[in-house]
């Protein structure tokens, strides 16, 4: 792809650079949606152009096996210096305490050599996929510790008669055997945690799809549909399109840093999106730009990533289906209703995927009655 020549020059003043010290030879770094293997010269990335940008490194040991990725999302600001250097304990990049900046800025003309060039090709890309992403909602849901990991540190839950975490005691698993012949398995386990300060901040999603008091009836119909769910997790934010930010963010770290943790809650967010039907005529501007979104979203990823592996199906297939059976059913037009027109055509020419039967209700979406 020809690289926008007014682009380049305009970054030669205005680009931000990311210098890093003392990155050992034949680690893997990268930004956004490029990466490369660090040789001898290399001390960091120039011309990368104002806005919020994904740093990931990934070191290898001896015999060439990498350690799992990690990185950090940072707001370049204009003409920026950031400098950062390779911590060979935690093996990633961490702020470099000696104040550096100003003394590289006066010396570009000769660190400049050993600096490697912003992907632009990529760039109008990555603005797609993190056009929602203010800096406010960066520092919302970045870990406490400013690094994102692909596997997170865990440590152990101490356990008691009855802790908070609802874990029973050592002693407490061994009468339950005793007395009762109960065997779980997962009782042998030890309790797991993300270490604090490292999980990312998310939103939280309420364990109960339905508001307290609600009758059988009306749990029967918020089982149905998620816009109380949705609902609960918007008011989390500033601006109900925050949780676009949100969904951006979460399909950044897994699809960039290959966080299983984000990726669980990517997928969360889209069962709640695809599945709150009386909400959509209010939030008609919302659903637009999540067409938007997932059409660039789902044209990134391998249909094979797609499929759960315990139920064998594709998931994200499954939910469109419902959303668009909603948007039918809401009689939704304008640029909403021609989104998902077009978004429909996109899918089924690229993946095969067939919507013509889209109004048959799916087996398991039918209604489960919880009977008085």
């Amino acid at each position: 792809m020809e690289v926008n020549q007014e682009l380049a020059r305009r970054l030669l003043v205005e680009g931000a650079i990311c210098i890093c010290l003392e990155v050992p030879v034949g680690t893997e770094v990268g930004i956004d949606l490029k990466s490369w293997t660090t040789a001898e010269k290399f001390r960091g990335i120039k011309m990368i152009p104002p806005g919020i940008h994904f740093i990931h490194f990934s070191a290898k040991n001896n015999h060439g096996d990498s350690a799992p990725r990690a990185g950090f999302m940072y707001n370049f600001k204009k003409s920026e210096i950031l400098v950062k250097r390779w911590d060979t304990e935690k093996q990633e990049l961490v702020d470099d305490s000696s104040n550096l900046s100003e003394t590289f800025r006066q010396n570009l003309k000769e660190i400049d050599r050993f600096l490697g060039v912003y992907p632009f090709n990529l760039y109008s890309k990555w603005k797609n996929l993190s056009s929602q992403i203010t800096p406010q909602i960066l520092n919302k849901l970045l870990p406490s510790c400013g690094v994102i990991h692909s596997a997170l540190e865990l440590s152990q839950l101490k356990e008691s008669n009855a802790d908070d975490s609802g874990v029973s005691s050592p002693k407490t698993k061994r009468c339950r055997r005793f007395f009762f012949g109960e065997e779980n398995y997962e009782d042998l386990l030890p309790k797991l945690r993300a270490v604090e300060g490292t999980e990312l901040r998310f939103s939280t999603i309420p364990e109960k799809w339905y508001p307290e008091g609600s009758s059988p009836s009306e749990i029967t119909r918020h089982s149905l549909d998620s816009s109380y769910l949705l609902e609960q997790i918007i008011v989390q934010h500033d601006s109900k399109t925050d949780i676009l930010g949100e969904l951006q963010f979460a399909f950044l770290c897994f699809f960039v840093g290959f966080s299983l943790e984000a990726f669980e809650h990517w997928k969360k967010l889209l069962n709640i999106l695809c599945s709150s039907e009386e909400v959509i005529p209010k939030y008609n501007d919302l659903y637009s730009e999540f067409l938007n979104i997932l059409n660039l979203q789902v044209s990134e990823i391998q249909e094979d990533f797609l499929v759960d592996i315990v139920a064998g199906n594709n998931f994200v297939y499954k939910l469109l289906r419902k959303l668009f059976r909603s948007l039918h059913t809401s009689d939704i037009g304008g640029r909403l209703g021609s989104r998902a027109k077009r978004f429909q055509e996109v899918l089924t020419e690229k993946f095969m995927w067939d919507f013509s039967d889209v109004l048959e209700e799916d087996e398991e979406d039918r209604p489960v009655i919880v009977e008085t």
